[in-house]
């Protein structure tokens, strides 16, 4: 099975396509696992391919062991994609998908975006923050749109798995266009992206809420958030004032807050700058 956006179809048809897209070459950003990530060029234009290769049984039967869903192949990222697009958030531009084979541990697959361009990673950009603060006004639109990502993706049944700042990527021309002024701050684009492991269902389970939430505090601890910014993000994470979502999800809070605070001191064997208060 293939899929090809029509304005692509031109430039990634023809009879060995698949075996041609799934060996093509360009600069590896990741391979293991199954799982090769590379940008390549067609007709000057600049591409992401992901390629799946099969994951054996062995990632399949810990995943199951473990009772995780394994991700098989690049399907996940295109149903994400697409389901993304739907609710009007920002993420990768789909060019095309392909899937052979039965076997589950041999699948073969591949997923196609465009290349996003002059893009930086929310992590990138925010590293310098605790010396060189930001603009006011540019940290809570940043912050505003990841909250308001968040709760859309958890209120219409998404949890994204691994939902961490880096995951974020900012149009810099964009941002430094709107930095000088010259741009509606409402123009200003967040994209997410890695959605391989994203879950979609009716309704998004409390402890996948946590999880992605808990991943966002932990990856953004040491950029020099105050506490007002946490809390900034709590009413527009909940959608209501802050004595209400302190008060009502009390339990939400500290799920949020123990989860990030394991993970931190796990992998800095410290204590972060910032905590947020117990709800």
């Amino acid at each position: 099975m293939i899929y090809i956006c029509p304005q692509y179809y031109d430039m990634f048809s023809g009879d060995h396509i698949f075996d041609e897209l799934m060996s093509i070459k360009g600069k590896v950003y990741r391979d293991q696992n199954g799982r090769k990530t590379l940008r390549f060029e067609r007709n000057n234009q600049s591409f992401f391919i992901k390629v799946h290769t099969g994951v054996g049984w062995r990632e399949i039967i810990k995943n199951l062991v473990q009772f995780r869903l394994p991700v098989l192949g690049a399907g996940n990222e295109w149903r994400a994609i697409r389901r993304l697009d739907e609710l009007g958030i920002d993420t990768m531009k789909l060019v095309a998908y392909g899937s052979r084979g039965i076997n589950p541990a041999q699948l073969q697959s591949f997923v196609i975006t465009e290349d996003l361009g002059d893009a930086e990673s929310l992590e990138d950009f925010c590293r310098d923050w605790p010396k060189s603060p930001p603009p006011v006004t540019l940290k809570r639109q940043l912050l505003d749109k990841v909250a308001l990502t968040a709760r859309q993706l958890h209120e219409n049944g998404i949890n994204h798995r691994d939902l961490y700042i880096c995951h974020f990527l900012l149009n810099v021309t964009e941002s430094a266009r709107w930095q000088e002024g010259s741009m509606d701050p409402d123009m200003l684009k967040l994209y997410l992206i890695d959605l391989h492991r994203v879950q979609c269902r009716d309704q998004t389970p409390r402890r996948w809420k946590i999880k992605d939430v808990a991943g966002l505090y932990f990856s953004s601890m040491d950029i020099g958030l105050s506490k007002r910014d946490l809390f900034r993000f709590m009413k527009i994470y909940r959608n209501k004032s802050l004595r209400q979502t302190l008060h009502d999800d009390a339990a939400f809070w500290n799920g949020v807050n123990d989860r990030a605070m394991r993970w931190y001191v796990s992998a800095f064997e410290r204590q972060p700058a910032i905590v947020l208060p117990e709800a």
